[in-house]
């Protein structure tokens, strides 16, 4: 957390980069939200494959589902592992 006075100082020079660079602002505002809607879009597929597991166990069998209860796991472990880049 920022004190008040620090905060004010970052809101000032915020407000002067951007009126000297208004592309700059633009440009970071895209990646921003490229970065938030991709992230969105990974936890819900990581959400609707893990809900859809006991399905897949069900009708295709246990080691099916094994497989791809593994293969989820290991997609996971991917994504923590390099989420910094990812995300």
């Amino acid at each position: 957390m920022l004190s008040k006075e620090d905060q004010r100082r970052f809101d000032e020079i915020t407000r002067q980069l951007k009126a000297s660079d208004p592309g700059f602002f633009h440009r970071l505002d895209q990646r921003t939200r490229a970065r938030i809607r991709r992230s969105r879009c990974l936890m819900l597929l990581a959400v609707v494959l893990w809900a859809s597991l006991p399905a897949v166990t069900v009708l295709a069998g246990r080691p099916v589902g094994a497989v791809f209860a593994v293969a989820l796991l290991a997609g996971a472990a991917v994504t923590w592992r390099y989420r910094r880049r990812l995300l």
